[in-house]
């Protein structure tokens, strides 16, 4: 019996069929054939660690099906599911390589923002909240909120997040009024303490923590639901 050859700890990825390589059809190489991805399961957090992984920042847009035209050969990942901080496509859950029940025309596609993300400190203050900052064109996102309560770090859960309160952390970390506020994990799932619930700011507040909630650590939220804010 021949051994399969031997495969790099992470398969290559490239963005097909677009306008530069950040943005295209995604296409996934697995022994020596590039295939492709189906679209169930897919959201925004897969397509920041293929952005990720190519070095093109982080993902702008989940494009519609057949944008970027149909794949062809395999069909080697469904149903991905990444947290946010894996290296690559592969490290993220799925049914497993070529097990799918999909066609091409659910192949995924991404649209990156083309520019490689600057990593912002995240150093513990005493009584502060901080985010970690990816520049990207005119915006910048945090990944996900951090709390800071002297020895714990952890995120804040999105039940009744609102832009008010998106308000008042881009205040409190000094990156201007609030564009938008994010929920179900969008900038990727944290880690840690899940130290607020329910945050409903009227938007005076100097900082989060001001802010009426159900108290520190009390919550009926998984990661899956951390918040996020888009800043000027």
């Amino acid at each position: 019996a021949t051994s399969e050859p031997a495969l790099l700890p992470f398969p290559e990825i490239r963005l097909a069929n677009g306008p530069s390589r950040c943005q295209g059809r995604v296409e996934i190489l697995y022994n020596g054939s590039w295939g492709t991805v189906c679209d169930d399961d897919w959201d925004i957090v897969d397509a920041n660690v293929v952005c990720r992984q190519l070095g093109c920042g982080h993902a702008i847009a989940l494009p519609a099906a057949m944008t970027f035209g149909q794949g062809s050969g395999p069909i080697f990942l469904d149903n991905v599911d990444c947290k946010g901080r894996e290296a690559a496509l592969s490290e993220c859950w799925s049914h497993g390589w070529g097990i799918h029940n999909c066609y091409h025309y659910e192949d995924v596609a991404v649209v990156c923002n083309e520019l490689s993300p600057t990593q912002a400190s995240e150093g513990p203050t005493s009584r502060t909240l901080t985010a970690s900052v990816q520049d990207g064109e005119s915006k910048r996102l945090s990944r996900s909120l951090r709390g800071q309560s002297w020895l714990r770090a952890g995120t804040v859960c999105d039940d009744d997040w609102g832009l008010s309160d998106a308000s008042v952390v881009c205040k409190q970390a000094g990156c201007g009024p609030a564009l938008d506020y994010k929920s179900n994990a969008y900038f990727g799932y944290g880690t840690g303490h899940i130290l607020l619930d329910n945050v409903n700011c009227d938007g005076s507040e100097p900082f989060l923590s001001a802010c009426y909630s159900l108290g520190w650590g009390i919550h009926n939220c998984g990661h899956h639901e951390d918040a996020g804010v888009v800043c000027t």
